[in-house]
């Protein structure tokens, strides 16, 4: 279990000590994707759902979740954010509508910013499907990942599309 950090020598889970890490500049950024009918799209735009604006909202969801990472995945540090960015953009193809979403972390810390950015993203998709659904309950939340990340001991990361998503054993 020696790449596995989260875990101790009995395998159980443990929260890493980092205060032996040298502070760096950290960035992440995350991406996800809510396929929804056109129609639910074209009111998006439009801003003709009940609920409001669905953007306005979900972009500060997005903030507050990056905020708020530690109280929800159990072994996270809590953080110094310095920035947190949410992104939007809106696509028609194929008769289906697409909102794309992206969020951006930084801090300058020990530890940090993937999981930020990732539950970010993550309940700013939540957020849309909230507010959206009353009109369109077949909406899918995909394709949440971390697309690159700069700072810390491990260094820089870049998706890879092509690349494996798991190491072979």
């Amino acid at each position: 279990m020696d790449d596995l950090t989260h875990f101790d020598e009995a395998g159980r889970a443990h929260m890493v000590d980092v205060g032996e890490k040298a502070e760096t500049t950290r960035e992440a950024v995350a991406t996800g994707y809510v396929r929804m009918r056109a129609e639910t799209l074209r009111r998006i735009r439009e801003g003709t759902l009940r609920k409001g604006d669905v953007l306005a909202v979900a972009q500060v969801a997005g903030v507050m979740a990056a905020k708020q990472t530690p109280q929800i995945i159990p072994m996270c540090h809590t953080i110094l954010l310095t920035g947190v960015d949410i992104a939007f953009e809106l696509a028609e193809r194929d008769g289906e509508g697409r909102v794309g979403i992206q969020a951006t972390v930084r801090t300058v810390g020990k530890t940090g910013a993937e999981m930020e950015a990732l539950t970010a993203v993550s309940a700013t998709a939540l957020t849309i499907y909230d507010m959206c659904k009353a009109i369109d309950r077949g909406m899918v939340i995909e394709q949440v990942r971390l697309e690159r990340k700069s700072g810390g001991k491990s260094g820089d990361f870049t998706h890879q599309p092509d690349a494996p998503v798991a190491p072979d054993a």
